[in-house]
């Protein structure tokens, strides 16, 4: 029989060098591995890990070289204990750099080799830690949902109303002047570097906003920008003719969000034309404010009671609403692939104006070769 390797660890960012420890241990045997919860490396390292314990669970047993593999339902350094003396392996491999006393000497008393690794990288692959990976940056990206436009104050003096927006993680490069603030993003780059600080996200949103808007600027970003990008979750910001949202919404609950990334899909767009120009020929009065404000209301309400044929209806509303004073947004072109999908979905918008973003859909259903995302929580 083969003899049961065991290793214990955080496995966040799963990358080459945990890939290359599991294969190092599996020459020993079968191999189990024990998962740190999220408590648990919260409580030992003060931080929130990138990936849930059952995202990191879900990877860690996909490899072929893993027999088996569980949470640790204990905690502290020693939180595998239960199901090591459960488990009784014959070997417990560890990396140079999670080698303990207290590990060595549990080996010791059950009788259990105990097996220090070199970390070393497979073949002509650099080595990799997740720390150094964490200093890579994680600054999220926004997509509106309905409502945008209405944080410029030369729509929003003619209808008060809301910007519904989402807050991306970083798991794609998204293209430059796609409608996923990019441009606001690439500013939070130069304040932060890595990553939103924690702290008073709003703080943050009005630092980077008045960053990327100094006095003299002619052209002002909308605040849902700066905003979507340090707020996680969904929110939603009413505006009454100013820069900055008179009231706040944000919605974190797991469910509705789970619902959301389910069911958003994106597909990229062919870059802008280099004379672009979405600000010509507008068509801005209260009748197209007003039914752009009324249409992201509708949205609200349908994302709150996760009514996917409603919201996909008021989705179709709001844009159309916006099209109406900023005919530029779209081209026969694009209209062209929406007609390739609009049968088929329940509701459609694109990120961005004019080309180089995405289209964007909310369909139960899946489609073919689209993207989905994940939203920060």
């Amino acid at each position: 029989m083969s003899k049961k390797v065991f290793v214990s660890g955080c496995y966040d960012m799963l990358h080459s060098g945990h890939v290359a420890f599991f294969e190092e241990a599996a020459q020993h045997g079968d191999l189990y591995v024990g998962i740190g919860s999220d408590k648990t490396i919260n409580e030992l390292k003060a931080r929130k890990t990138i990936n849930s314990d059952a995202e990191r669970l879900y990877m860690v047993k996909s490899l072929k070289v893993v027999k088996d593999a569980w949470i640790n339902q204990g905690s502290g350094l020693l939180d595998f204990l239960d199901e090591f003396k459960a488990l009784r392996p014959d070997i417990f491999f560890v990396n140079v750099d999670g080698h303990t006393a207290a590990k060595e000497a549990l080996c010791n008393e059950m009788g259990i080799q105990y097996l220090v690794s070199k970390r070393i990288p497979h073949g002509n692959l650099p080595a990799r830690s997740t720390t150094a990976l964490r200093s890579e940056c994680r600054i999220p990206y926004r997509l509106d949902l309905a409502g945008g436009w209405l944080d410029q104050p030369y729509v929003s003096k003619y209808a008060s109303g809301s910007v519904i927006t989402i807050c991306i993680e970083p798991d794609f490069e998204f293209n430059d002047r796609s409608g996923m603030s990019t441009s606001s993003r690439r500013k939070a780059i130069e304040l932060w570097q890595t990553d939103i600080p924690d702290g008073d996200k709003e703080k943050y949103a009005k630092t980077l906003f008045c960053f990327e808007n100094p006095p003299g600027t002619e052209y002002v970003s909308g605040s849902q920008d700066s905003l979507g990008i340090t707020m996680p979750g969904l929110n939603k910001f009413y505006y009454e003719g100013g820069y900055w949202p008179s009231d706040m919404k944000q919605i974190l609950d797991v469910d509705i969000l789970d619902w959301i990334e389910k069911n958003i899909w994106m597909i990229p767009l062919y870059p802008r034309h280099a004379d672009y120009d979405v600000l010509s020929e507008v068509n801005i009065d209260e009748v197209a404010a007003k039914r752009l404000s009324e249409a992201t209301d509708d949205c609200w309400k349908a994302l709150l009671e996760k009514d996917a044929t409603v919201f996909g209806q008021a989705m179709i509303r709001s844009f159309e609403a916006q099209i109406a004073m900023f005919p530029h947004m779209i081209s026969p072109d694009i209209l062209e692939q929406i007609n390739n999908y609009k049968n088929d979905v329940a509701g459609y918008k694109v990120s961005g104006a004019g080309g180089g973003g995405y289209l964007i859909f909310f369909s139960e259903k899946p489609i073919e070769n689209a993207i989905q995302i994940r939203i920060r929580r």
